[in-house]
């Protein structure tokens, strides 16, 4: 069933039925996009976004170590924590709430570890591909103030390392929204030519018209401003704005 539907022009719909899964035992993963065993040729990307996964990982498993090149990887913790360990000497551990940037380049190899041996972790693992390829990699993770995205969008990441929140290498933002019911509000695209990905992680919205549920995506296009309306439960919202030209 191809639960991919495309409204007017410059809009994709995609019901979280859709989504890639694998259980694998030690880890239950949701694909928004074609990732490693599951492929569909209508989900390959959204502009330069590459990767949208929706992971849950055992108590005390994990990936081991494993190389990336030349993509921007993005990760939120949303429950217990994932310990990190790569080819650049970074190690440490990373607690619900916080954001993870890991710019690739020329190549890099980590792991990632639920460290905790009673309770699962919960977690988006994003890719991006970068603006130029061939970069230093490079390491870095904060803990954005949940607070400041109370009925608001708040930014978690830019193209800019002197903005609010962590910094990737491409001309990409990310934001995080948690809106009560029935508040409304507006996202207005940073960048000409950008679209935005926009995901209801919990609850239920309508943005530009389209009613979404829990873990619902849409991806816009060819707007400046997205208008959002969270539902009866109110809504948590979490949005990617990438050029849509590949490089």
């Amino acid at each position: 069933m191809n639960t991919t539907i495309t409204p007017p022009a410059g809009t994709v719909v995609h019901q979280a039925s859709g989504r890639g899964h694998a259980d694998h035992g030690w880890l239950n993963a949701w694909h928004s996009f074609s990732f490693a065993g599951w492929y569909d040729a209508d989900r390959i990307h959204f502009g330069n976004l590459r990767v949208l996964n929706d992971d849950t990982i055992a108590p005390g498993m994990g990936f081991g170590t494993h190389p990336h090149d030349n993509m921007e990887i993005i990760t939120l913790v949303t429950e217990g924590a994932l310990e990190h360990k790569d080819s650049m000497g970074n190690h440490g551990v990373i607690k619900a709430g916080d954001v993870q940037v890991m710019s690739a380049g020329t190549g890099v190899q980590h792991s990632e570890f639920n460290p905790d041996p009673a309770h699962r972790s919960k977690l988006f693992q994003i890719w991006i591909f970068p603006r130029q390829r061939g970069t230093t990699p490079r390491y870095g993770q904060y803990t954005p103030d949940p607070r400041e995205r109370d009925n608001q969008f708040q930014q978690i990441v830019s193209p800019d390392k002197d903005d609010a929140g962590m910094w990737v290498g491409q001309d990409a933002w990310l934001h995080l929204g948690r809106f009560d019911a029935g508040r409304t509000a507006e996202y207005r695209l940073k960048r000409p030519g950008n679209g935005v990905y926009a995901m209801v992680v919990d609850g239920s919205a309508t943005i530009q018209g389209h009613p979404l549920d829990t873990r619902d995506a849409i991806g816009i296009t060819d707007v400046d401003v997205l208008e959002i309306k969270a539902g009866n439960n109110g809504a948590e919202l979490l949005l990617i704005e990438v050029p849509m030209q590949l490089n």
